[in-house]
């Protein structure tokens, strides 16, 4: 059979497969990135159906798909938001970071995978998931609770922290010097400032470059921006996914609302394959054995973001609302497996990375919805208990 035909049967098994398994996750309510994690790992090395004739489409679907994820998140925010978020919530970032990334870190330790396996760890753990907590929040229609803006506050930490994250990660995992790294942290430094003076000030301008009246034309310019300031952020050796958060955090207003809509179905499409790509590059053979690191993982980390989001949203809801604001936060997903995919690129790290942080992004991404939807009744039943008591007593 010609490849090309062999080609076209895998793929189209592939969509298919990934249709019926979002199908899935929406009839029993949880994310669908944990499921494609697994038809990655049953449809690539080791599975139960390798498929072998589709690599170089999905590896570049794989990049596409994590650049579309970012814009989106970008386009959900403003400079202005951003800048007030920092103002409101820094104290909360910072108790975020070192509560979040720290058992990551010293589990990479621990396991004696030195400095830099700490460091890709540590981000690994650090970061909660923008787009399934996004999802959450509006499947269970919080998004216009009292703790909601708390807990963007603390997403739009974790991002603007991943824009120097990441580049710092980057040159540490490629083994360059101490002097090209510095490079590279200032280079990211001077992109951020920049978008945030254009997006403050000369926004407008950034949404003309791509509006259009014509829904083909806008999408193609769109799209073309993105992938051009990817592939720019790259080569300055900054993330491509940061490049393109920062472009969308540019483009405002009716734009990037009309933004959101176009590109959304792609979005869905082409992140997709990032997920399911990860899997593929991962043995199953290889998730028993760092299981139990990843379930301890799990239940610490856990632990520490309910602790996240019960700080962020004490100056704005009950004991009630600071439960659910942390049970948000749970959930790990896109830059997890960002940070993990660099770090298996590099060749720098022991391959018990990436089974680490599949088996533990998958378990996250589980939890995640999960704990958002049973904790807020659990609280209330307790606040209701304890206030009983409380009217009880003598």
């Amino acid at each position: 059979m010609p490849h090309t035909a062999i080609a076209l049967l895998e793929l189209g098994a592939l969509f298919f497969g990934l249709g019926v398994l979002g199908r899935m996750a929406s009839r029993i309510g949880i994310s669908p990135v944990p499921l494609y994690l697994l038809g990655g790992l049953a449809f690539g090395t080791g599975g139960l159906v390798p498929l072998a004739g589709i690599e170089s489409f999905t590896e570049l679907a794989s990049e596409v798909g994590v650049v579309l994820l970012l814009l989106l998140l970008g386009l959900e925010y403003s400079a202005t938001d951003l800048v007030t978020g920092l103002r409101q919530s820094w104290l909360a970032g910072v108790l975020d970071m070192v509560l979040n990334a720290a058992p990551g870190a010293i589990a990479a330790l621990l396991l004696g995978w030195g400095p830099l396996g700490a460091l890709a760890m540590a981000g690994v753990t650090w970061v909660s998931s923008s787009g399934i907590i996004a999802k959450v929040l509006g499947d269970l229609g919080r998004l216009g609770n009292r703790e909601t803006p708390a807990v963007l506050s603390v997403l739009v930490m974790e991002d603007l922290a991943m824009a120097l994250y990441l580049p710092i990660t980057t040159a540490a995992l490629a083994g360059v010097s101490f002097l090209n790294g510095l490079r590279s942290v200032g280079v990211a430094l001077a992109l951020l400032a920049v978008v945030m003076v254009v997006a403050l000030r000369y926004g407008r301008f950034v949404s003309l470059i791509v509006d259009s009246p014509s829904s083909e034309v806008f999408l193609l310019r769109l799209l073309g921006v993105a992938l051009l300031v990817a592939g720019l952020a790259s080569q300055l050796q900054v993330s491509a996914a940061v490049g393109a958060f920062l472009l969308g955090i540019a483009i405002s207003g009716e734009t990037a609302e009309n933004a959101t809509r176009v590109l959304t179905p792609l979005r869905d499409l082409f992140a997709a394959m990032f997920f399911v790509v990860f899997g593929f590059n991962t043995h199953p053979g290889e998730i028993p054995p760092v299981l139990p690191v990843a379930i301890a993982l799990a239940a610490v980390t856990t632990v520490t973001k309910l602790a996240t989001g019960w700080f962020a949203a004490r100056r704005v809801a009950s004991g009630t609302g600071r439960v659910r604001a942390g049970a948000a936060l749970v959930a790990r997903g896109e830059f997890s497996i960002v940070i993990a995919g660099l770090a298996v690129a590099s060749g720098a790290l022991n391959d018990g990375l990436a089974p680490l942080a599949t088996t533990y992004v998958l378990l996250m991404a589980i939890l995640g919805p999960v704990l958002a939807r049973v904790l807020d009744p659990i609280a209330r039943r307790l606040v209701t208990w304890h206030r009983a008591r409380r009217a009880a007593a003598p």
